[in-house]
């Protein structure tokens, strides 16, 4: 018989730690009971041990507390996955809510497809945004797809997925804990599956909601993200030794930064409402072409980090 582990990482979010995990206790339908949930406390003080403690009591499922003091999102993702012998991995961001039937969605489309990895809706919410600018920012924070579920072409991110352990992920650190600071830890990862063919799925009902705190509903955080995002894939040809691969994302970049920079200029002039999308556009272009270590942001690990502490 086969094994389901949810794993939810966590940096010093008590309130929406909680939420998440509750969220999977409350799951609903078919096959909706994980054998596990592990949750990864990235803090080093361990911060969130007293909490998933209290709800071990409350779960009908064992919860496993795991302790990853180097902050980071791929550790975190790491240390986890050493923690259980599931041979399924759901992954739960430490900000998403699951909705009733997610995890039952995830397994029937999995079943339905036979893909290795499915991958479901996210609605994004930013309830702290100005007006003018929430509908980007939560199309910012959301995800979407086919309205049925069926194998798509491409992968997304890890926030909301189902893995069949075997054969994708492999070894004792699948996840690159080089970008445990900057984020962006499962791509080098995608691309290996990709080269290896492995089915993606996607799952058009397990949804979740992932809703922004305050200090990341921001066009100034969320243009940092997709500068990040742009740094991709020049990134990852740079450590495969493509050269002429980063210089053709380079190029790219550049016309993309040129290109939707000048609808963008245009767009913030004249006030239009799609002039933050033209932004983060040309933002992901620059992100192409300003992809060496120097220029990447710090949006997770120590950072984030020291956020919380700023704040208290």
């Amino acid at each position: 018989m086969t094994r389901l582990a949810v794993v939810i990482p966590t940096l010093r979010r008590p309130q929406a730690l909680e939420t998440a995990i509750r969220s999977v206790m409350a799951q609903q339908g078919p096959n909706s009971r994980p054998d596990e949930l592990v949750v990864a406390d990235n803090d080093p003080q361990g911060s969130a041990r007293m909490l998933v403690e209290r709800l071990m009591r409350e779960a009908d499922f064992p919860i496993l507390y795991v302790h990853a003091p180097k902050p980071g999102v791929a550790t975190a993702r790491n240390a986890a996955l050493a923690a259980t012998q599931a041979d399924w991995i759901a992954f739960l961001d430490d900000d998403e809510i699951a909705s009733a039937r997610w995890l039952s969605a995830l397994r029937s489309a999995q079943a339905a497809l036979a893909a290795d990895v499915v991958f479901g809706p996210i609605q994004g919410r930013a309830p702290s945004a100005p007006a003018g600018v929430r509908p980007y920012l939560e199309r910012f924070f959301g995800r979407t797809g086919p309205s049925v579920d069926t194998l798509i072409d491409a992968p997304f991110g890890c926030g909301n997925s189902l893995f069949a352990r075997a054969g994708t992920l492999a070894g004792a650190a699948p996840f690159d804990t080089d970008a445990d600071q900057s984020g962006g830890e499962d791509d080098a990862l995608f691309q290996k599956l990709e080269a290896q063919g492995v089915r993606w799925g996607w799952s058009a009902d397990a949804w979740v909601e992932e809703a922004a705190p305050a200090h990341r509903a921001t066009l100034s955080y969320a243009f940092t993200r997709a500068f990040a995002y742009g740094q991709g894939p020049t990134q990852q040809a740079a450590r495969d030794g493509d050269w002429v691969g980063v210089i053709r994302w380079m190029l790219i970049g550049a016309g993309q930064s040129l290109l939707y920079g000048s609808v963008a200029a245009a767009q913030w002039m004249t006030l239009r409402a799609s002039r933050a999308d033209w932004t983060d556009r040309a933002v992901r272009g620059l992100g192409k072409l300003f992809w060496i270590k120097p220029f990447e942001p710090r949006l997770y690990g120590q950072a984030e980090l020291r956020r919380v502490q700023r704040a208290g």
